[in-house]
């Protein structure tokens, strides 16, 4: 891509990009819906698709190239976007090779797993100021955290000063007997608590100092599952304001999350009686009742935004340090984990 003199912030100018951009997904279960919202989008054309398994690419590559190589896919010049939903551990490499090849990806949670991964990422994207890099943390897209969001930065909810969310799987057969039980090292905080640690950044705007932590295997004793199923984090902000998030991926409960945001004019709660917002501690008051989405409408609905962003050349650098704080916030806790105690956590 073209660049002229560099923005106020030090990053170039981007020349807009000629649609339609032409995408290539990797990995055909939840990139399934990658897919499908790179179709539905009118400025992309899905051209490639990559999977391991045979059966998959004749479903659902009809019309386009199909490989079970994702180096071959990342490696086409004719590709300007690159959706990676393989397995977790895959995540890094494919997402590294594609920026350093100039492609903009959207790449499904978690971005990457170590901090040396992350530092990697970083130093390829200043090389490639043009890619726009955008994670599926997918619940930025419903329409109650987006509400709150803007209630949060208008002081409607005054000084936030507790931030509350549970990841509840409910699916213990994914992490027994499906591909995460294989993963070496696999993370429950990486690979579903991160949702809740980025709403957390995300709502208050802003970045944790230090995390304590600490994790068990209970639910998963006896099974081929190696590593603590269940993580309880704690974080400290400059602020003061304190946030514990809970990855429980053996919960006897069906898919969900809770969440509670404590400020000192509101409360806001998310949990199985709905979702609302008390703004009075006189039990006589009841709380305002919210119509609004806890869950995106699918799995493609941050899609369109970082479609836009890339015809736009909007490779902004808070979207950017956004993404690998919050890697940088559940790589931290894990070290905690497994030290016992609370430690910095480190920003690259």
């Amino acid at each position: 891509m073209e660049r002229d003199e560099r923005r106020a912030d030090g990053r170039p100018h981007a020349i807009p990009r000629v649609t339609p951009l032409r995408v290539g997904v990797i990995g055909l279960g939840v990139g399934e819906q990658h897919l499908a919202g790179f179709r539905a989008d009118p400025r992309c054309d899905v051209v490639a698709v990559c999977d391991l398994d045979d059966a998959r690419l004749a479903t659902f590559g009809a019309g386009m190239r199909t490989t079970t190589d994702a180096i071959e896919l990342i490696d086409d010049p004719d590709i300007d976007i690159v959706s990676v939903a393989s397995y977790d551990d895959d995540h890094y490499a494919q997402a590294l090779r594609a920026i350093r090849n100039g492609k903009s990806v959207f790449v499904e949670k978690p971005l990457c797993r170590t901090q040396e991964e992350l530092r990697e990422l970083r130093h390829a994207l200043d090389k490639h100021p043009e890619v726009v890099l955008a994670s599926n943390l997918v619940l930025r897209g419903a329409p109650v955290f987006r509400f709150l969001r803007e209630q949060i930065r208008s002081g409607a909810f005054g000084t936030p000063y507790a931030f509350d969310g549970d990841y509840l799987y409910g699916r213990l057969h994914k992490i027994t007997d499906g591909w995460r039980a294989g993963v070496e090292d696999y993370s429950v905080l990486l690979g579903g608590g991160i949702h809740l640690v980025d709403l957390m950044l995300w709502l208050t705007g802003e970045r944790p100092l230090r995390v304590a932590a600490t994790g068990n295997r209970i639910s998963t004793e006896g099974t081929s599952f190696k590593y603590p199923d269940f993580v309880s984090a704690t974080y400290e902000f400059a602020s003061g304001l304190i946030g514990r998030i809970t990855a429980n991926f053996g919960a006897v409960i069906p898919h969900r999350h809770v969440l509670r945001v404590f400020g000192t004019e509101a409360t806001f709660v998310s949990d199985d009686a709905g979702v609302r917002i008390y703004r009075s501690r006189d039990p006589q008051t009841e709380p305002e009742h919210l119509d609004l989405a806890a869950v995106p409408a699918s799995k493609a609905e941050l899609i369109p935004d970082f479609v836009g962003r890339v015809i736009e050349g909007a490779a902004d650098t808070h979207d950017v340090r956004h993404e690998l704080d919050v890697i940088s916030a559940c790589v931290a806790g894990d070290r905690a984990r497994a030290t016992g105690g609370s430690v910095d956590i480190e920003y690259d």
